[in-house]
């Protein structure tokens, strides 16, 4: 059987440089060169997209994540306090007993998937995270940006590299309507259960010259725990970030704090195969800003309105990329250099499956000085 080539094929996405599909990859018997494709691929177009993987196995899925960072020790990307009933990412996966850096996601009762037995997912819905919802009888029809965000623990480990996204099960091809509900008017038309995914160097790269100095100089101070931390808040309606009405728990009611450990991130992040930078904030962790010029703005709300401000416009329909999602498509994603959102509102027959793997990095992430943070 004659070996076929990796084709590269641009997606049909919000700008150019954003989304590549590549046919004839096997991932179980991937060569150096076809990797090598693969990741300069992922690092020039941020969202990968791998089509008829449906025979991929949680370990060759953990096997392809791994090889982006190969020097990572496999702990899973967002640490162990996952596990605590209190953070917000609690009831959103679980965790593959054979292949523990493997998680699962969707919706609806399996009574067996990899070795878990008898588990109901459920899909993160607006409702449980946003201070203002959709009214019930507009919920199947509407929907929003869940929560944008990268894939970090944001406390004691290093964001990771790259996630992957495996599609096992998809519903019927129901579509939703997309609301901001910001005053903007915005919306946009968007397939059952997408996951958004915007670009930071667009992000960046759409800020005025005197926001590009500010983001290359600035860094982020994020929260201890934070997925704790900010359970009992909620979310702006357009899911970027937080409303601030003091309702963050305390430190004493955190787990234990190592000061050591606190995360304090520049707001660019380099690229290291182009270079080029993305501005990557996670917006509903943050605590304080540092300025560039040392002042640190430690006011919760004046720290949460300059980062919407910054990250808002690349948000916009006209940059989001709704990935519409196949049984078999395996996505894999630059997670230093994207941020991503769930949506959708399901039905409770409308079970979806879906399998996600992401590693603590083994090196911090570096920003527009060349400094690894």
């Amino acid at each position: 059987m004659a070996v076929q080539t990796l084709e590269v094929h641009p997606l049909d996405g919000p700008h150019p440089q954003f989304g590549a599909e590549i046919d004839n990859v096997d991932l179980d018997n991937l060569s150096d060169a076809d990797f090598e494709t693969i990741r300069n691929t992922l690092y020039n177009y941020h969202v990968i997209v791998l089509k008829n993987q449906a025979g991929v196995s949680p370990k060759a899925q953990y096997e392809i994540t791994k090889r982006f960072d190969p020097a990572c020790e496999g702990n899973y990307g967002h640490g162990k306090t996952l596990d605590a009933k209190r953070s917000v990412l609690h009831p959103d996966l679980k965790t593959i007993p054979h292949q523990p850096q493997v998680q699962v996601i969707g919706n609806g009762h399996y009574d067996e998937y990899e070795g878990l037995k008898d588990i109901t997912l459920k899909h993160p819905h607006h409702k449980s995270f946003h201070k203002s919802v959709i009214s019930e009888e507009d919920d199947l029809d509407f929907t929003r940006f869940y929560r944008w965000h990268i894939d970090a623990a944001l406390y004691a480990l290093n964001p990771p590299k790259v996630t992957s996204l495996m599609a096992v099960k998809v519903p019927a091809g129901r579509r939703q309507t997309l609301r901001y509900d910001d005053g903007t008017g915005e919306e946009m038309d968007v397939p059952l259960g997408t996951t958004a995914f915007v670009s930071g160097q667009n992000m960046y790269d759409i800020l005025s010259e005197e926001d590009k100095e500010f983001v290359r100089g600035a860094k982020v101070e994020y929260a201890a725990h934070p997925y704790i931390w900010m359970s009992p808040a909620k979310s702006r309606t357009d899911g970027l970030g937080m409303i601030s009405d003091g309702l963050e728990l305390p430190l004493s009611e955190l787990p234990p704090v190592d000061e050591s450990q606190i995360k304090i991130l520049p707001m660019c992040w380099k690229n290291p195969v182009t270079g080029k930078l993305a501005l990557q904030i996670h917006p509903s962790a943050i605590k304080a800003i540092h300025k560039p010029n040392g002042d640190v703005i430690t006011d919760l709300k004046e720290a949460r309105d300059l980062v919407h401000r910054l990250q808002r416009p690349a948000i916009s329909p006209k940059y989001v990329y709704a990935h519409d999602w196949v049984e078999g498509d395996f996505v894999l994603f630059n997670n230093q250099g994207v941020t991503h959102s769930v949506v959708g509102a399901f039905s409770p027959e409308e079970r979806r499956l879906f399998r996600q793997c992401n590693m603590a990095s083994s090196e911090g992430v570096m920003g527009a000085d060349g400094i690894l943070y």
